[in-house]
């Protein structure tokens, strides 16, 4: 089916609350003055001048920084080495070392680009995009776009009439560029000893013998491919096998469940799924192909079926004798593919050519299929993996995400590759066979940027630091945060523990939708505070507005919009151009609208307060709430259900369900065991319920909509904060509901 034609700085820390940690002042020694001597915050500042006169520069330059940053006054400045950031509100400073061989290394560079970015986005992005290979130069217009519903259909493109090719800029430019014996991947297998890597030339190899046994099988340019893999080196192989003869590739997390994977076949309508037997996460084997095959199943009797099944023999999970097999259809990858020549000529497409589906839970049962296009991404991608974890060619870089989702997207395939960068791809889990597994990966490899979920970081922190402190971890560089706001006394865990205090924190805010960062931190450019994802990216002008739509300028809190388009902007939902008006450009016209609530202080550094819709975020997986509501409905027990989301210590957000069983059924464990496993069945085990609240009934208004307010309060125990309930047509499920709280 067509769709569409290394160094070790040293870091200060400022902290405007005027005080300084006992135990931080205690590690410093003599660098520090005792609280005695300390006598007014104009000493320390001049302190603080004679110990760190590049650290000064950044505090004068604030006030110019975008989204009305004032002046920072009554700073308390200290120089911590390798003690302890201690404050919400403490400024880190990179170090003047760091600062001097970053890309971006003051306040005044950033500024002066991203201005050029805003006011002259052609021309910014014109200069970056000739850097990659291009068959054909783009137009005179380099960028169209409108993004007001009053003024006509949503339209977004970007190099348009421009010809080139990712793969060909991910692999072929870096091979004739010198770089064929780089090493483009270390893989690293579940099991302790296993691995493999490949150079940028084999890479290549690789990806033109899958893409070469594609196109033999009749897979043509804007056809839809579905890949199913875990994080072996086949996945990256598949996407850029894909993306070289300009299939459209849909990667579906190998943690969905069947009828999650089905749904999205039959919305995309491949002929083609990449997959293979089975993978082993820790301990626990996952029959993959018995999920795939139950998919097909399902997908068929919907009116869609698929021609082949090519299936990766993972032998380290599980044997081919114990892979079920349906002959005609099923084919074992390493019987054909090996026999492909190792070249393949490149299918050359418009920069608005699709790329890739990637679909994402909504705040309505049926996911979103995100439609990326290939020019304007490539360049995006490319660029702000570059800036934002200020990379060097020597680095080594690992992103633990899953190619399932968009980081793993833009993150671990596209991005790095564009930059000719060593990657590494880790098949297992992080705490597998202990919870030290991510250091013993980082100094096998020498990984220099390290890039992560909060979930991650959470989970760690739970655990003996030993399991850190253990391990050398002297190669890190940069460290990277994704997925969801990182709390600030996880980013100081972070930052103290597992960077040794010497380590600068991408935290990064961004989107499936958005295909790269939005707001994130330069490395060597501008202090940061733990938790805040800082000041946006070049070309990106953010908003905060209220209910209305108006701006809200300087220190506030409101719903997160963008005034203008950026190259990895999506360009549509798949099939529904219209929903996508609706749920991005409708609430607030003229803007795109994120679902996500911000504030920005007083120094204008943005924080992300999280989703204002119905989508809840759990682990950095967006799940629609209606999407688990109607996988609990399904139980033949349960007439209806309400899910909302709650804070999480480890996912950041958990999932939290009322359920009213039918008439005359009682509680029982048994019972809500079973509804769980019912959400994992239907969408898979990362959507499972962290509780089950039994509920008689729901509070709904008199015209049926569901109080979920109420519920939300009710969920994290804030009782005393339910509000007003005379407006329920039963206001006496409230208190029921709290009676139930612990039952």
């Amino acid at each position: 089916m067509k769709i569409g034609s290394p160094s070790s700085p040293i870091l200060s820390v400022v902290s405007s609350s005027g005080s300084l940690d006992p135990k931080i002042s205690g590690s410093l020694g003599s660098r520090i003055l005792p609280a005695t001597q300390r006598s007014s915050p104009s000493e320390n500042l001049l302190l603080h001048r004679k110990m760190s006169s590049n650290s000064l520069r950044h505090v004068e330059s604030m006030s110019q920084l975008p989204s009305g940053a004032g002046k920072i006054s009554q700073l308390n400045a200290v120089v911590l080495g390798e003690s302890l950031a201690s404050e919400e509100n403490d400024l880190v400073f990179p170090s003047k070392e760091f600062s001097g061989q970053a890309l971006v290394s003051s306040p005044q560079q950033y500024m002066e680009m991203h201005k050029r970015s805003m006011d002259d986005p052609a021309a910014f992005w014109s200069d970056i995009a000739s850097e990659f290979y291009w068959k054909q130069k783009w137009g005179d217009q380099v960028f169209s776009e409108n993004l007001d519903v009053r003024k006509g259909p949503i339209s977004i493109e970007w190099f348009k009439g421009g010809i080139t090719n990712i793969c060909y800029n991910c692999l072929d430019k870096n091979v004739e560029a010198g770089l064929g014996d780089k090493t483009a991947i270390h893989w690293e297998g579940n099991e302790l000893g296993v691995d493999a890597s490949l150079t940028y030339s084999e890479l290549l190899q690789r990806v033109c013998q899958l893409a070469n046994y594609l196109k033999d099988n009749g897979v043509k340019k804007g056809d839809a491919v579905v890949i199913y893999l875990p994080m072996l080196m086949e996945l990256p192989i598949a996407m850029l096998a894909c993306a070289r003869i300009g299939a459209v590739h849909s990667v579906v997390f190998a943690g969905f469940s069947a009828d999650s994977l089905a749904q999205r076949i039959v919305d995309c309508k491949p002929n083609v799924i990449l997959t293979c037997n089975a993978v082993k996460r820790g301990p626990k084997t996952i029959n993959l192909k018995a999920i795939v095959d139950a998919a097909l199943d399902q997908s068929s009797k919907d009116g869609v079926s698929v021609g082949i099944c090519l299936t990766y023999d993972n032998s380290l999970a599980t044997t081919r004798e114990n892979t079920k097999w349906q002959n005609g259809r099923d084919v074992w990858w390493q019987d054909v593919i090996s026999q492909y020549p190792t070249s393949c000529e490149v299918e050359w497409v418009d920069a608005e050519d699709p790329l890739f589906l990637l679909y994402t839970s909504g705040s309505t049962g049926k996911p979103k299929g995100v439609l990326h296009t290939t020019g304007g991404y490539m360049i995006y991608t490319a660029t702000t993996f570059k800036y934002a974890f200020d990379y060097k060619s020597t680095d080594v870089y690992w992103c633990t995400a899953d190619c399932g989702w968009i980081t793993g997207h833009s993150y671990v395939t596209y991005g790095p590759m564009l930059n000719g960068a060593t990657v590494v791809v880790f098949e297992g889990a992080p705490n597998y066979p202990d919870p030290g597994r991510c250091w013993d990966i980082v100094d096998k490899y020498k990984v220099s940027i390290f890039y992560t979920a909060p979930t991650l970081v959470r989970s760690l922190m739970r655990d003996d630091d030993k399991f850190v402190t253990r391990h050398s971890r002297k190669s890190l560089r940069v460290l990277g945060s994704v997925g969801e706001p990182i709390n600030p006394s996880a980013w100081r865990w972070f930052f103290n523990v597992v960077g040794d205090s010497r380590c600068p924190i991408s935290d990064t805010w961004w989107q499936t939708e958005t295909g790269g960062f939005m707001i994130t931190p330069l490395p060597g450019a501008w202090p940061q505070k733990p938790g805040s994802a800082t000041f946006p990216f070049f070309g990106v002008q953010p908003v905060i507005v209220d209910e209305k739509g108006n701006e809200i300028e300087g220190e506030c809190s409101g719903y997160l919009c963008v005034k203008g388009s950026w190259p990895g902007a999506f360009r549509t939902l798949f099939g529904d151009h219209e929903r996508y008006e609706t749920t991005y450009f409708k609430p607030f016209a003229g803007y795109y609208f994120s679902g996500d609530g911000c504030s920005r202080d007083k120094d204008g550094y943005y924080w992300l307060t999280g989703r204002v819709d119905d989508v809840i975020n759990v682990s950095g997986h967006r799940i629609g709430t209606a999407e688990v509501e109607s996988a609990l409905v399904l139980h033949p027990q349960c007439a209806e259900a309400a899910v909302v989301g709650i804070e999480h210590e480890v996912k950041g957000q958990g999932i939290y369900a009322f359920v009213t069983l039918l008439e005359g059924v009682p509680y029982s464990e048994e019972l809500r065991k079973s509804l769980v496993l019912m959400v994992r069945n239907q969408i898979g085990a990362f959507a499972a319920p962290d509780r089950i609240h039994w509920a008689p009934g729901l509070p709904k208004t008199r015209s049926g909509k569901i109080m979920r307010r109420i519920l939300r309060k009710i969920a994290s125990r804030q009782l005393e904060e339910l509000g007003d309930t005379s407006t329920l047509a039963d206001p006496s499920v409230v208190d029921q509901l709290i009676a139930l709280a612990d039952v």
